[in-house]
């Protein structure tokens, strides 16, 4: 166990220190080995921010254990942050610096022998194809290659754990490919790789075990497999609406049904995948839908049901405590 996290919580107090202050996390437990890349889903304002910055050293903990290869990271978070590389969210500033420059400067401060650490840049430029940048001013990159040199710069001397936050953002999707390949990279190194995302679908195609978060709360962990045992004989429908359309009411065998925009996703059970089917082709000849799929549910349905039961649970305890 490289990372071990025990009943972290934290609470921000309110400006002014009246009323009770904002739980950012309560309680967490999370278990992260070399080698393994650990996903972290949530929603913005889950708690994910603040588990990392505690993890790195940033934030102390009001209760709980931080603990890397054995040793007591809160207690001693400058060797936190020598043990742990990081991706920010935020875009690092790297006006006035070449992506080679940034790279290779973030390695030597890590502490990196000078030839190791330009083999490595070498190896992030050409496998995330950033060769057509690498002499440009940081000032004149795009958000996406800058999140490349970001990633690049956090795995150039890796620490014991690396922790990616949010690392896709911004990226096209031929070099999201390039990027999850590298991640893994990492992780057969033998890092423990702490990915931090709201995309579930991408983290359903890349991480090991995972964690979801909300309300800064643990509510389920697992492999995708053991997530999406509960919904192994759905089906997931997605209904694409002609433009103007408005959502159709769910047919009466449908489970969940999420409108979204021009998108509207429909679990069913796969029993009724005939009607599923029929239904959906006369939402076509009725020109309410353009296109659609069916497909087995993935771990976004997942995600979906229990972080809004977990909402539910919560709205409920809010309203019995009123009620009180």
């Amino acid at each position: 166990m490289l990372l071990e996290i025990e009943s972290v919580s934290k609470t921000y107090r309110r400006r002014g220190g009246r009323g009770p202050g904002v739980r950012a996390n309560d309680g967490i437990d999370l278990v992260i080995d070399a080698g393994q890349v650990f996903g972290l889903l949530g929603h913005n304002g889950a708690g994910k921010t603040t588990l990392v910055n505690q993890v790195v050293g940033l934030l102390r903990p009001d209760t709980g254990s931080i603990r890397i290869d054995g040793r007591d990271a809160v207690a001693d978070p400058g060797f936190a942050r020598q043990a742990c590389s990081l991706q920010p969210q935020a875009q690092l500033p790297i006006d006035g610096l070449t992506p080679d420059q940034a790279i290779e400067l973030v390695g030597r401060l890590r502490g990196g022998d000078p030839a190791l650490v330009r083999e490595r840049r070498e190896r992030f430029v050409e496998a995330l194809s950033l060769g057509e940048w690498r002499r440009s001013d940081g000032a004149k990159l795009s958000g996406g290659v800058k999140r490349l040199v970001s990633f690049a710069m956090a795995a150039v001397v890796p620490g014991r754990v690396v922790i990616l936050d949010e690392p896709t953002n911004d990226v096209d999707p031929v070099r999201r490919r390039l990027l999850w390949e590298q991640v893994r990279g990492l992780a057969d190194e033998g890092a423990a790789v702490l990915l931090v995302t709201h995309n579930v679908i991408e983290a359903e195609r890349s991480v090991d075990r995972l964690a979801i978060l909300d309300r800064g709360r643990v509510i389920a962990q697992g492999t995708t497999a053991e997530l999406k045992e509960g919904i192994a004989q759905d089906l997931r429908l997605e209904l694409v609406l002609e433009p103007g359309a408005v959502a159709p009411p769910p047919a009466s065998f449908v489970r969940r049904y999420l409108p979204n925009g021009s998108r509207a996703i429909a679990t069913v059970p796969a029993a009724h995948a005939g009607n599923a089917v029929s239904w959906a082709e006369a939402l076509r000849r009725d020109r309410t839908v353009e296109e659609f799929s069916l497909a087995p549910a993935t771990l976004e349905d997942v995600y979906i049901e229990l972080v809004g039961r977990a909402d539910a649970l919560a709205n409920g305890e809010a309203t019995d405590a009123l009620a009180a």
